[in-house]
């Protein structure tokens, strides 16, 4: 590999190119459960720099871990391969080159972190409609790749819905560019729909051109107790009957969730007293805040009418708006510091939820006696976040196969918006959850696979 290296060396700046001890931190998945080797780590700066990378790789045979923000859960931005590697990390290809008011629309680099967008936007009075956790150190690039969701895909879809253009360098180096902002072009098959969501199998996005929306004047904002778990779907369904296109979000909040985050996170504390066994955060917005909470306090009492909701809360300010959020999150951070769990992002059909939490909830329980079960997130799609803390002699595999197994059941997938990465593609094909024609794709546009070949970890 040393002639590999020099080659590399004379293609790139000597800033571009990362080895040992620096290049660690970019070698270990956001969870700390993988660890990978490779023979670099690079950072271009353009485009043309990345072309460079993946012509001198595929001529030495080197497999290109594409990574941005290194922010996802299934391990698809770590280097777990047999075969030599490099990790090309995006984050110096960070410029915002656009913002356009009056077009809706923002052209980036696959390095722009998501936070920098958004307040690129609202700068310009818009709204870059993605919103989760990891928004300050996640990349657009990885999003791309990952097909990210968040928790307002209810009202704007997920990141495949905001994609208007893209530049790709693809698997033979050449850079396909299509940065265009158009929203109809009805000329056969759209190839942006080839990279979103790939993974970085099939291309490396460099950059992009996103939908922007008009940033809202007013929301409202509800922390509510559902009189139980089956009212959640047709509580959803009122709401959407009531606010029409106005509903952003309707997250699903589970008693055990907000006991992690209680227990271990610096001022999250239920709303509601006593805590109710399921709640939902739900978020309208729109121009006028007056009729917005008219519309809000209007759908609320047909609800409680209904036996739907029996307890509540409504944002008062900004500031109990931002804490109602930050206890959502919360759930995240404190089953993590609770010690180890084991993730799902799973989806069924919406009116499916309740029933798959109970008979999973049932199963998982079975296998394990003393698991708790964190079952929260986007009530509003159909995406639930069914997270375990096992027990020490719990068989992890075990019990995601009787999770993944159980939402196969129910029509679901047992990947909403995380990807599969190197941590589900095992499973995926040993139970037959994808079809064959994404490998074959990828296979199709890369022969030699050495752009993320994940099933080699």
């Amino acid at each position: 590999m040393t002639s590999f290296m020099e080659v590399l060396s004379g293609a790139l700046p000597t800033n571009a190119i990362l080895t040992g001890d620096v290049a660690a931190p970019y070698l270990t998945d956001w969870m700390g459960e993988l660890k990978g080797e490779a023979l670099a780590v690079l950072r271009p700066s353009t485009a043309q720099e990345v072309s460079r990378i993946v012509t001198i790789c595929r001529d030495a045979g080197v497999v290109i871990v594409p990574q941005g923000g290194n922010t996802g859960l299934v391990g698809a931005a770590t280097p777990v391969t047999k075969r030599a590697a490099v990790v090309v990390q995006l984050g110096r290809m960070n410029r915002i080159r656009r913002v356009d008011a009056r077009d809706n629309a923002a052209t980036v680099e696959a390095g722009c972190v998501l936070a920098t967008l958004q307040a690129a936007a609202e700068a310009e009075d818009r709204l870059f409609p993605l919103s989760l956790g990891s928004e300050g150190s996640a990349q657009i690039g990885g999003l791309i790749a990952t097909n990210a969701g968040g928790t307002m895909a209810l009202r704007w879809g997920m990141m495949r819905d905001l994609v208007l253009g893209l530049e790709v360098v693809l698997p033979d180096g050449r850079i396909w560019s299509d940065l265009s902002s158009l929203r109809k072009r009805n000329l056969g098959i759209d190839p942006k729909h080839l990279f979103i969501g790939a993974e970085g199998t099939t291309g490396i996005v460099t950059a992009a051109v996103l939908k922007l929306v008009p940033r809202p004047a007013a929301r409202a904002t509800a922390w509510l107790a559902l009189s139980r778990l089956e009212a959640g779907p047709e509580f959803l369904s009122l709401a959407l009957q009531h606010a029409g296109g106005a509903v952003d979000a309707c997250e699903l909040i589970p008693r055990q969730g907000l006991s992690f985050a209680s227990a271990h996170v610096d001022s999250a504390q239920s709303p509601l007293d006593p805590t109710p066994d399921w709640a939902v955060l739900m978020e309208i917005s729109g121009p006028d805040a007056e009729r917005l909470q008219e519309t809000l306090m209007s759908l609320l009492e047909v609800a409680m009418d209904r036996d739907l909701v029996c307890d509540g809360v409504v944002a008062a300010s900004e500031g109990q708006r931002r804490y109602l959020w930050f206890l959502r999150e919360a759930i995240v951070e404190g089953q993590r510091l609770a010690g180890f769990q084991i993730k799902h992002d799973i989806a069924v059909p919406v009116a499916e939820v309740p029933e798959f939490i109970r008979v999973a909830s049932d199963r998982v329980s079975k296998l394990d006696a003393h698991v708790l079960v964190s079952a929260f997130g986007h009530l509003g799609d159909g995406n639930i976040h069914f997270n375990l803390s096992p027990s020490a002699s719990a068989d992890p595999a075990d019990l995601s196969k009787c999770v993944y197994g159980t939402c196969l059941e129910f029509g679901g997938t047992i990947s909403a918006e995380h990807g599969l990465g190197r941590k589900k593609k095992k499973i995926a094909k040993d139970l037959q959850a994808v079809q064959t024609c994404p490998f074959e794709i990828e296979s199709l546009l890369d022969p030699q696979r050495i752009l993320n070949p994940l099933s080699e970890s």
